[in-house]
Parts: C-alpha cells; sequence; structure tokens
C-alpha cells in the first residue's frame, strides 16, 4: 500500500545528493526491503524521504562500508523493522560485524606498518633534493 506523504522532506534526487549515493542504490534498498519503512509518496508519486529515512540510509552505507555482506544487512534491516523485542540479536549483529572489522583493520594496519618500512628503507638510500 503506498503511503501519501504531505509536501516535507526531500525528493529522491536530493536523498541521494544528501547521502551520497545514487538514485538507483536509494531504489534498489527499497526494492530488496533494506528500509525501515516504506518511503512515503507526495500526492504526486514522487518519493519523500524523511530526515530519518535519511540516517537509515547512512548506517545502511556503513554497513556495507565496512564490509557486511547484503544479505546480513538485510537480517538486520528486518529484526529493526520488526521493533522492540529483539535487541539482543540486533546487538549479536553489530558485535559479530564489530569484531570482523577490527580485525581486518588490524591486518590494514599491520600491511601499512610494512610499506612504512619500505618507504623507510628507500628514504635512507636516496638523496631528495632540499626545499
Amino acid at each position: 500500500m503506498t503511503t501519501i506523504a504531505p509536501p516535507t522532506g526531500l525528493t529522491i534526487a536530493e536523498a541521494a545528493e544528501q547521502t551520497g549515493l545514487t538514485t538507483h542504490t536509494l531504489r534498489y534498498y527499497e526494492r530488496d526491503g533494506l528500509m525501515l519503512r516504506d518511503v512515503p509518496r507526495s500526492s504526486s508519486g514522487h518519493r519523500v524521504y524523511a530526515e530519518a529515512d535519511l540516517r537509515w540510509v547512512t548506517m545502511l552505507t556503513r554497513l556495507r562500508a565496512t564490509g557486511m555482506p547484503i544479505r546480513e544487512v538485510k537480517h538486520y534491516a528486518e529484526l529493526c523493522q520488526s521493533g522492540s523485542g529483539n535487541e539482543v540479536e540486533r546487538l549479536a549483529v553489530l558485535q559479530a560485524h564489530r569484531t570482523r572489522v577490527l580485525a581486518q583493520l588490524a591486518e590494514v594496519t599491520e600491511h601499512l606498518g610494512a610499506i612504512d618500512n619500505k618507504i623507510g628503507l628507500y628514504l635512507s638510500k636516496v638523496d631528495l633534493p632540499d626545499e
């Protein structure tokens, strides 16, 4: 069922600009059931995004940017959509993801250290022009 929204809020183009996503991605999030709610529509049928929608999209973007698989993002979204009573499961999803992100961060930090060491070796062997 389509909800008719009051004319306040952002169009999909404005929401895309604010979130840094494409309109295609926003439509995908809706189509795949990742939004917390059905994004309401204006009387002309255009989507109207509220601040809460943008905050949720930002969270989705952060989960994806930190490597959470889309199926896990969808599971988390479903938990949030179903309302209160499953906070323990939501917490478990986020804590498991946090553990993976910390492991990835430690690995990247180790790789960065190796790169810095190699840079140090090269810097000790080359003459750089004075500034």
